[in-house]
């Protein structure tokens, strides 16, 4: 519960508290521990709410029309209506979202240091990983990610106004991927079990807390570009889809909430295609961003890892692509968990961190939960490379370790 707990939570369970011999009876009534009313009432003298007290809050517009669109958005697909309609008559945004900004192909004089750009993907919001099921390396809930989120925006701009070199930081913004899985979803039996989120409290939830960090970059860079892609695990039907994959994702309704409430700020701009690509250039870079589930691979294998599907995949990609006139210079994908660059190549890591299907089903090495951030230079393209870290480096060394191993003495 927590800091998560809204003002209006707090209040709506106050008054119902006089219906109860006691306050535990009151949480009993809600299928909450005893616990839990205590925790109410000390966060309600906390804040100064009584019963009494008007419920303000200040996402009370944005997740109400969040609300009303996910029932208009139930009936519009019912009549088939196509995702420009949704944004059309929703949304109350133009059919289809503009075309990048002129800033970022715009080449201003030779010293500039270019443009940053960064991926936010992977972050799974809402699902929960227990430390004693990773041995000890890592744990994950809403709190933590919302606090790995701060860190990332925080990170990301002392990177680039500090750690950049003496020649004075000017840039003419940042451009920000979205690369899907954003929310970890019920699209599997062990995740509706364990989720501590819904979709729909992680659409409400991650719309704010996504919304807060661009917010923070464009206060700090001027400008924001943020190009929009879904991933597979926010998909609202049990099976991945090829037809209608973006708009029955759960992620898609994120982002147009998000393009709704930067629609009066132009600093921030959005490119949210009607399909699972998003295709842009950087100056004279050509990227093409995706998810990184669709690459018409699979496997991998105890040696490379990852590494051979996602190769065979970025050769695939671009084949496919370039007959249809899409060639590109570098593919960003997520998906696998890992941070790789290499020529034409930016693989995410997750915001999610190290799992118990990681460890147990893939046995895959452990990684610090991070998120890539590299930038393109008019001159001479792309250039320095970083991974953002979210969490301190641990100590994994056999002293670390919180089991001792059983010394045989013998007699």
């Amino acid at each position: 519960m927590g800091d998560r707990t809204t003002d209006a939570e707090i209040v709506e369970f106050l008054r119902i508290i006089p219906n109860f011999p006691s306050v535990t009876k009151a949480s009993a009534s809600q299928g909450k521990g005893p616990d839990y009313g205590k925790l109410i009432v000390a966060q309600a003298r906390a804040r100064g709410l009584t019963a009494e007290s008007p419920i303000v809050d200040k996402h009370a517009k944005l997740k109400l029309a969040l609300a009303a669109a996910q029932k208009d958005l139930k009936a519009l697909a019912i009549e088939r209506d196509s995702a420009e309609a949704i944004r059309r008559e929703i949304y109350g945004l133009s059919s289809r979202t503009p075309e990048p900004p002129s800033w970022i192909a715009k080449k201003n004089g030779i010293g500039e240091r270019g443009v940053p750009m960064t991926m936010w993907s992977d972050w799974h919001y809402g699902e929960v990983v227990r430390p004693e099921e990773v041995g000890h390396v890592n744990s994950f809930n809403a709190t933590i990610a919302a606090e790995r989120i701060t860190k990332l925006v925080d990170t990301t701009i002392d990177l680039c106004f500090n750690h950049m070199g003496a020649a004075p930081a000017k840039y003419p913004g940042i451009v920000v991927c979205l690369g899907g899985d954003m929310i970890s979803g019920d699209i599997h039996e062990e995740l509706l079990a364990t989720n501590e989120r819904t979709p729909q409290q992680c659409i409400n939830e991650l719309t704010d807390l996504i919304a807060a960090g661009l917010e923070r970059m464009a206060d700090a860079f001027g400008r924001v570009f943020v190009p929009c892609v879904v991933g597979n695990h926010g998909r609202s039907t049990h099976k991945s889809r090829a037809k209608g994959r973006v708009w029955t994702s759960h992620e898609w309704n994120i982002y147009v909430n998000l393009e709704r409430y930067f629609r009066r700020d132009k600093r921030v701009q959005f490119m949210i295609p009607d399909q699972s690509d998003a295709a842009f250039k950087v100056y004279d870079h050509r990227f093409l961003l995706t998810h990184g589930d669709s690459l018409g691979v699979r496997g991998g294998d105890g040696i490379i890892g990852a590494l051979g599907p996602i190769m065979r995949g970025r050769i695939k990609t671009f084949n496919s692509e370039a007959q249809i006139g899409r060639d590109f210079d570098t593919l960003i994908i997520g998906h696998w968990h890992q941070y790789i660059t290499l020529p034409g190549l930016i693989v995410n890591n997750c915001l999610k961190g190290y799992d118990e299907y990681a460890r147990l089903f893939l046995r895959a090495p452990y990684s610090r939960p991070s998120q890539a951030l590299w930038f393109v230079h008019p001159k001479h393209g792309l250039t320095t490379h970083w991974q953002v870290f979210l969490e301190d480096k641990r100590d994994l060394s056999p002293s670390a370790s919180p089991a001792e191993w059983l010394t045989w003495k013998g007699i």
